[in-house]
């Protein structure tokens, strides 16, 4: 069967229109035609009759069959442009005519923290990504994702496996890099008993790691993972969400700055360990608010230790169940909210209630930005200065940060 490519889906495939409805090709792009055979609502095999002019060879070796990446085979301003579309999909969904001001790509090899998994092998280890579309991995060791100080600890992650795997199970190992070493968080191994503890440990001293935790457990400790933010370094918790490039942080938190550039009180929900209080700080009072007390205790050492801030003050709040109401948020000039993937209906609703000036929005998922920033225009907020920020290259995750400001 031939057919043309029409559009891409949220998930990089191919989507073209099939005899029963639309039909999905993968590693394909628009205006393509293509010929292969129709299994249900794929079609397999697909070979290329008409090229797109945006299509590229993957500089990456292991592209073709590595999972960790969806869209080397597209010219980078063709990615910019589609993810920058995804976005104002969401956001005309809900009726919202919008423009964006700027697109952040980060660039190759910066990724500093990454999930990985791996297994023991009759050879060793396999250390690396699963393949497309399977629960099989492989090594990955020419990456042009990862920062060259996350490669660099490949043969620690290596030895990790040799000791904490089991023949069968597969270990999945995040590995963020910080500049007290690397941040080990595993899960999917062996139970953590006395020999693998003291097994841990030695391994942390002999390759410079700062910290493994083991299925959720404290195991190792050499060094408390740092990473510099603003004024000071954030203390990493165990488990702790941070942002996945230098660059894609520093464009979220340069928006974010300019946004709420001259409040006297800025309150920071959903503030995990500090990414945005630490810089915020250097202009306002900042309250950081976060529903893990880790992260609370997190903030407030980093707090504790930055120079040259405005007050910070760090506060444990489950804002899913317990948002702060109008007669809270009257105390502060700005607001910054970064929630999860599934956004912050109830935070924005009260939000909405409030006479909060203005608000600088981040999130990881356009529908639900989409949902949420419509809650707020129709309470009377204008939207400005949507920027597109794209720290997970090559893959179809998108983040974006906007300015809501009261009409």
């Amino acid at each position: 069967m031939k057919l043309t490519i029409d559009r891409l889906g949220h998930h990089g495939d191919g989507i073209a229109k099939g005899p029963d409805g639309p039909v999905f090709v993968a590693a394909m792009l628009p205006g393509e035609e293509v010929e292969g055979e129709l299994k249900g609502d794929r079609l397999e095999g697909a070979k290329i009759i008409t090229p797109s002019v945006h299509r590229r060879k993957a500089p990456c070796p292991h592209y073709r069959a590595c999972g960790g990446c969806a869209l080397q085979h597209a010219h980078d301003d063709f990615v910019a442009g589609w993810k920058a579309g995804v976005v104002l999909h969401a956001l005309n969904a809900q009726g919202i005519t919008a423009e964006i001001t700027a697109i952040h790509t980060s660039p190759g090899h910066s990724r500093r923290r990454a999930t990985l998994s791996a297994r023991r092998t009759k050879a060793g280890v396999t250390l690396g990504f699963h393949m497309r579309g399977s629960d099989q991995v492989i090594a990955v060791p020419e990456c042009m994702l990862l920062d060259p100080e996350v490669k660099r600890h490949f043969p620690a992650l290596e030895e990790l496996t040799k000791l904490g795997a089991s023949r069968k199970g597969e270990l999945s190992i995040t590995i963020t890099a910080s500049v007290s070493g690397p941040d080990l968080a595993v899960t999917g191994g062996k139970p953590l008993d006395a020999m693998l503890l003291q097994d841990l440990g030695q391994l942390c001293e002999r390759f410079g790691i700062a910290r493994i935790t083991w299925d959720g457990e404290a195991a190792a400790t050499r060094a408390q993972p740092l990473v510099p933010a603003g004024p000071g370094q954030i203390h990493l918790a165990p488990g702790a969400f941070l942002q996945a490039t230098a660059e894609g942080e520093a464009a979220l938190v340069n928006a974010v700055c300019a946004t709420t550039k001259g409040a006297k009180r800025v309150a920071d929900l959903f503030a995990g360990c500090g990414t945005f209080t630490l810089p915020l700080a250097l202009q306002s009072e900042v309250h950081g608010i976060e529903g893990a007390a880790p992260l609370t205790r997190a903030l407030d050492q980093s707090a504790r230790m930055a120079k040259g801030t405005h007050k910070i003050t760090a506060e444990t709040r489950d804002l899913f169940r317990n948002p702060l109401i109008p007669d809270e948020l009257r105390r502060y000039d700005a607001v910054v909210i970064d929630p999860p993937r599934a956004g912050a209906e109830a935070q924005i609703g009260e939000l909405a209630r409030s006479n909060v000036p203005v608000i600088a929005m981040v999130s990881c998922n356009p529908v639900t930005f989409a949902r949420d920033a419509k809650a707020l225009i129709n309470a009377g907020y204008v939207m400005s200065d949507l920027q597109v920020v794209d720290q997970f290259r090559w893959a179809t995750h998108v983040e974006m940060v906007a300015a809501f400001r009261r009409g």
